[in-house]
């Protein structure tokens, strides 16, 4: 899968970046994270963990 693929698809999943190291990024939802390795294909079966995290885990909403 490509990398910028994974983005879109933790992006309308609600997760946002929250940094970029040396060889991975970090995406968030407020409370849990997932690394995101930086190379242009990023392999299917580490691909589909990243998104079930995801999914499983949506942003938590604030109160109010």
């Amino acid at each position: 899968m490509k990398k910028r693929a994974l983005e879109k698809t933790l992006n309308k999943l609600g997760w946002w970046l929250k940094r970029e190291g040396g060889g991975h990024a970090i995406w968030t939802n407020g409370e849990d994270t997932e690394s995101v390795p930086r190379h242009r294909e990023i392999n299917e079966i580490l691909a589909k963990k990243i998104i079930l995290t995801a999914k499983n885990n949506p942003p938590k909403k604030a109160n109010g």
